[in-house]
């Protein structure tokens, strides 16, 4: 029988905790971040905000995301130094919900999202740090449980929010953002992260990781799945729940029907769906249903119909984007999968920008109906996609070695 001897378990002991510790600081960045989101729509339109304004306000959190997560990437692997990150974003996510708290216009609402959007941007390293605490051949099962993290945050931040809302008003949410964003940064100075010597920061990785196509193609899919959730969760279907009648704690209530299954869902897809079901089969099936839902919400009269969307949009995003995520870094070196999440999780920050600007814009036209059809079909694109026998290479057995360019 073989014995751990001393210093191999006191070097478990140390993981375990640096996991566990890790895990509670994502799950309170993401709190931070959340609190507000399901008040964020109806709070704009209170303020006067058109449905395109409100678009843009929503998107702007993308935007921000897009233009810095590759640059954070890069530099990250460059200076071997993720710790620096993961409290720079959720001082950040502090100050955001500070800015929206103290100074109540759209304008101000613009801004103080978009900076959100920038604390968001360091999700990259929480991602890449708590994968660096486990075995190369458990990164899909790190990265299920760091989604879970973020999911968890989500709801806890969503389940209060919409409480405090109810009791204590809408720009209540802003302030216990910034509460929890605090203990979380209190937390995060108490994370570690194995040394690795700086680098001269250098576009040549971000270059060699770039002609990865299948990389590319995978974060198309991420486009296309944030489009929809940006438009339907985290966007208009609080509109569409106030006018079913839903309070400010139904407007949390109806985010957390959504994150819920997502949580249960990013448990069990790189673990139980995987066994009985190829990849392929998991992501076009997800996407299939997720557009099935976003095109039935205009049809709703009841609000409970509402919630069974989302708990079902909720369930189809957590299958789906561990094993994009997965994917997104599976082929690369350790020094590269900063950049590749980098660039995997700027891209699909595009449909956080567009999906809201768009269905915006659609809505100010043609009315909200047509939001939600228009947003359903770029689901549709995502299944289409999928089950294109050429467009994914998911075969590829060289693990930690780049993909051809032409791939």
């Amino acid at each position: 029988m073989h014995y751990l001897q001393n210093g191999e378990l006191f070097s478990m002991q140390k993981d375990d905790l640096a996991k566990i510790l890790l895990f509670g600081v994502t799950a309170l960045y993401w709190f931070s971040l959340y609190t507000y989101v399901p008040i964020l729509a109806p709070y704009a339109r209170h303020l006067g905000a058109s449905y395109g304004m409100v678009g843009v306000i929503i998107g702007s959190y993308g935007l921000t995301q897009l233009l810095l997560r590759i640059p954070i990437g890069v530099i990250s692997d460059a200076w071997g130094r993720r710790r620096l990150f993961v409290f720079g974003g959720i001082c950040l996510a502090i100050f955001s919900a500070l800015g929206m708290w103290l100074f109540a216009s759209v304008t101000a609402l613009l801004i103080f999202r978009a900076v959100s959007g920038i604390a968001a941007s360091a999700w990259v390293d929480y991602t890449v740090l708590y994968v660096s605490y486990f075995p190369a051949g458990d990164m899909t099962r790190a990265i299920g449980y760091i989604n879970a993290a973020n999911a968890l945050g989500q709801v806890a931040g969503m389940l209060a929010g919409g409480y405090v809302a109810q009791y204590a008003g809408l720009t209540s949410t802003f302030l216990l953002g910034a509460i929890g964003g605090g203990a979380g940064a209190v937390l995060a100075l108490g994370v570690k992260e194995k040394y690795t010597a700086p680098k001269r920061v250098s576009t040549g990785p971000l270059a060699e990781v770039l002609r990865d196509r299948n990389l590319l193609r995978i974060s198309v899919l991420g486009i296309l799945l944030q489009i929809v959730i940006f438009v339907t969760v985290f966007g208009f279907s609080p509109v569409i729940a106030k006018t079913l009648g839903a309070g400010n704690f139904e407007l949390g209530l109806l985010s957390i029907l959504c994150i819920v299954p997502s949580i249960v869902s990013a448990a069990l897809s790189g673990t139980f769906f995987i066994r009985y079901f190829s990849e392929r089969s998991i992501l076009g099936g997800g996407f299939f249903f997720l557009a099935a839902a976003c095109l039935a919400i205009p049809f709703f009269q009841w609000l409970p119909l509402l919630y069974l969307s989302q708990a079902i949009i909720g369930f189809c995003l957590g299958l789906i984007m561990p094993l994009l995520m997965g994917m997104s870094i599976r082929y690369f070196p350790d020094e590269k999968r900063s950049t590749a999440m980098g660039i995997f999780q700027a891209v699909y920050g595009l449909g956080m920008f567009l999906g809201p600007v768009l269905a915006g814009t659609v809505s100010s036209r043609f009315g909200l109906n047509w939001g939600f059809w228009v947003t359903g079909l770029t689901g549709l694109a995502g299944a289409i996609l999928v089950l294109w026998p050429d467009y994914l290479l998911l075969n590829r057995n060289v693990p930690g070695r780049l993909a051809p360019s032409g791939d």
